[in-house]
């Protein structure tokens, strides 16, 4: 075998969930997922190695709020839609979008009912 087609050898189920299990629990459960989504184990192999470079390139913080968005769309993400999420920084969005609804003040109507009264 070609030493190119040797390191394809070395990856495993098992060996991409304990990885994902050290970054976190939703990255375990999309690494899990994708796994299991199809019949041959051997095909999500470069799905889940995509996954292990997003780590490297944004941060193991980042990919697990991608993965926990994602899995608030659905119960088996695929490495497109986590990627998505990353590069569109809807994840950083959400974050931003709660925090600031509970910072601004609540405003009632100023003029009061009897200004509507005529």
């Amino acid at each position: 075998m070609p030493e190119d087609h040797q390191k394809y050898l070395e990856w495993n189920g098992d060996r991409f969930r304990k990885w994902a299990e050290r970054i976190g629990i939703n990255t375990y459960t999309a690494v899990n997922a994708i796994l299991t989504s199809k019949g041959v184990e051997q095909q999500t192999y470069r799905s889940c190695m995509g996954l292990l470079k997003l780590a490297e390139k944004y941060s193991d913080a980042l990919l697990e709020a991608a993965c926990k968005k994602a899995l608030s769309y659905t119960a088996s993400p695929s490495y497109k839609s986590i990627k998505n999420i990353l590069v569109t920084g809807s994840d950083k969005l959400a974050s931003k979008t709660t925090d600031t609804k509970t910072t601004q003040k609540a405003r009632g109507i100023t003029r009061g009912a009897d200004y509507y009264r005529r």
